[in-house]
């Protein structure tokens, strides 16, 4: 399975839980003999342009994070192009489901899903999409950018319940049919991090559900890191995700 990555993504560039030090290399220790990385691009102004107001990139200029973020952005952009053809997961940060068309908070900057979407919207890839985020907290950026778009369903479940948990991803698949489904990945709903609710088997659950819906209707299918703070467990969940999109 492809994995869109950049040694750039290890740099700390600020003082926030998503950019801590040792947080990627904890995910990399695990999955790195099991997949194959493909060097992460950064998007281009046009295609973060489609998705924020000049002065919100201006500011993100201002506060000198533009580069990793607009690398992060682009690697959304990659793992949705490559997802379009085989399973593909972008270990991507700064996440970006915080961040809005002229703000951001909560470790975010640039809407990487947004902006992966639209891109694939812009160039006629694709009609209808789905955003599955498994995030502990609300996506409100990515909705305040695409919820009112029309080709794209946004979805957040939210439990105290593992099964229950899974039973509205399940729900979520089958309410439409979609031509590519996007993963906002994060991993802090995670037994053992700030949620408290999820297992690796869980996790393995949603990334095989995932696949096996889009292999039925004939959908794309990707997933983008986003939160996960527990460094120990961290990486032993984004590969139980892996190994649930991956084919078999």
């Amino acid at each position: 399975m492809k994995v869109v990555w950049s040694e750039k993504f290890i740099e700390s560039y600020t003082m926030d839980p998503a950019a801590a030090s040792g947080r990627m290399e904890a995910i990399l220790e695990v999955i790195r003999d099991r997949v194959s990385f493909v060097e992460a691009k950064p998007a281009s102004v046009d295609d973060i342009a489609a998705c924020h107001t000049s002065a919100h990139i201006a500011h993100i200029r201002q506060i000198g994070l533009y580069e990793i973020a607009a690398l992060a952005a682009g690697g959304a952009v990659q793992a949705a192009e490559i997802g379009m053809k085989e399973p593909c997961f972008g270990l991507i940060r700064p996440p970006g489901h915080h961040a809005s068309a002229n703000s951001c908070w909560g470790f975010c900057y640039f809407n990487n899903m947004a902006i992966a979407m639209e891109k694939l919207k812009r160039d006629g890839k694709i009609k209808k999409a789905l955003v599955l985020d498994i995030d502990l907290h609300f996506g409100d950026g990515t909705v305040n950018i695409l919820g009112g778009k029309g080709y794209v369903t946004l979805e957040n479940p939210s439990s105290n319940s593992p099964a229950d948990f899974v039973r509205q991803v399940d729900k979520a698949l089958a309410a439409g049919v979609y031509d590519v489904i996007g993963i906002s990945a994060g991993f802090d709903y995670a037994r053992e991090d700030w949620g408290g609710v999820l297992g690796e088997s869980d996790y393995t659950d949603i990334g095989r559900r995932v696949r096996e819906t889009a292999r039925k209707t004939g959908a794309g299918f990707f997933g983008i890191l986003e939160g996960g703070y527990n460094h120990r467990v961290l990486g032993h969940n984004c590969m139980a995700l892996l190994e649930g999109m991956r084919e078999d």
